[in-house]
């Protein structure tokens, strides 16, 4: 090769971030950014609003289209990549052309995982992971419901409460006795069960899917286990994902159980090949174990530090994870993991629709997560960041100014750098 190039297999967060980044760090060989979605590089967050057409945005583009251009930065959407030849330095695309390759960033994320139930290739059964999909449960809700969402997940509660705005029926089933547990803990995920079931969803916890019911290709009717049957018009299945590591086969590098493990700086097995987004297995301060981090603030952060590194400045992605879902005029706010042995605080107060919890961990705040509470999750970002000691009491009261207690340790730190006693 005359000229080193940089091929992005994944036009998502992390990939477009890798694309920009090296630019921004003054790599001049070739960029190509490659992905089978025909569609200008967009924010996957939004489709679960865009999905009922009116009052939306639309498909949001991650850049504006000449930002490509004016980077030089080659894209070749609608084209797949089907094997990676690692002797010859080339990968292999659908269309039968051979890509030269010096720096390989695989950025391919997750694919939904399918229930394996009598029914579940109907027509009407569908997922939500790209526009196709938006498209497609536009499509089948424009008629109305009901609409049965198997899986409380973020994709499946932030729909949910769209639809309802919307004054569909909604049904959401799910298998664990509370939606989003392994994200926000039990007291957190049971203030989120009231606010859903407070605007009209019919929320089945404890509840898993027999078989999906119906004629001529359409499901008319979901099953459970227990018996109950479910009338449905559309189906969502939102029920986990699976990473999408096809790619590793004919690339010879190593997987494991969530992905393409890297090390710190997005290298897999083979050092001159890179993963990021939803589909890297990473390590991480937030983590207590090796695992993915499935959030778009994420994958934009690993992506922007992975095409740092390969432009020439090495960079690690260590910022505390943060999340976001909007449901029913609030957003829902997660900075950080919390982890089962953490301390829970929730703020007195809290109610559904507005709370504040804080997990303690050795002291200081671990994690963060609050609903219409924007500024106070900010300043608890920035708390988490500089490391300021903490005790439940004086969390537990709303009375605590947080934006005056951060100033303290400042001003405390400054005045003794020596210190690290909060005011």
């Amino acid at each position: 090769m005359n000229k080193p190039r940089c091929l992005i297999v994944g036009a998502s967060a992390a990939g477009v971030a890798v694309a920009i980044e090296l630019r921004n760090n003054g790599y001049t060989g070739a960029v190509t950014l490659i992905d089978a979605d025909p569609n200008l590089p967009y924010e996957r967050p939004p489709l679960s609003k865009s999905v009922l057409g009116a009052g939306s945005r639309g498909f949001v583009p991650i850049q504006p289209a000449p930002i490509y251009r004016d980077l030089d930065i080659e894209l070749r959407l609608g084209e797949k990549v089907t094997a990676v030849d690692p002797a010859a330095l080339t990968v292999r695309l659908d269309g039968g052309d051979a890509v030269p390759v010096s720096r390989l960033v695989l950025a391919t994320g997750l694919s939904p995982r399918r229930l394996r139930v009598a029914g579940a290739d109907a027509e009407n059964v569908l997922s939500l992971r790209d526009a196709a999909d938006a498209r497609r449960i536009a499509e089948e809700l424009a008629s109305g419901g009901p609409l049965v969402i198997i899986g409380a997940g973020f994709i499946g509660l932030e729909l949910a409460a769209v639809a309802r705005e919307r004054g569909i029926d909604v049904t959401v089933v799910e298998a664990q006795a509370r939606p989003l547990t392994h994200a926000v803990g039990a007291d957190v995920a049971s203030l989120l069960m009231e606010l859903h079931r407070g605007h009209g969803v019919k929320l089945l916890t404890g509840a898993t899917v027999a078989e999906f019911a119906g004629s001529a290709g359409r499901v008319e009717e979901v099953r459970l286990a227990d018996g109950r049957r479910l009338p449905a018009s559309t189906v969502v299945v939102g029920v986990g994902v699976e990473p999408r590591t096809e790619l590793t086969v004919s690339a010879r590098i190593e997987v494991d159980t969530f992905g393409i493990p890297v090390n710190e700086f997005g290298q897999t097995s083979r050092a001159w090949i890179y993963a990021t987004g939803d589909v890297a297995s990473q390590n991480h301060p937030a983590l207590a174990r090796r695992g993915r981090i499935e959030h778009w603030d994420t994958a934009q952060r690993h992506g922007a530090a992975v095409g740092a590194t390969i432009a020439g400045t090495p960079t690690r992605y260590r910022e505390a994870p943060y999340a976001w879902s909007h449901q029913y005029g609030a957003t829902l706010q997660i900075v950080g993991r919390p982890r089962p042995d953490d301390d829970l605080v929730l703020r007195d107060g809290a109610s559904p629709g507005e709370f504040l919890a804080f997990w303690i961990r050795d002291g200081y705040v671990g994690a963060v997560a609050g609903m219409a509470a924007s500024r106070e999750v900010g300043v608890v970002k920035r708390l988490m960041a500089a490391r300021v000691p903490v005790e439940r009491a004086q969390l537990l009261g709303r009375d605590l100014d947080l934006r005056r207690f951060l100033k303290q340790h400042q001003n405390a730190v400054r005045a003794n750098p020596e210190s690290t006693l909060a005011s």
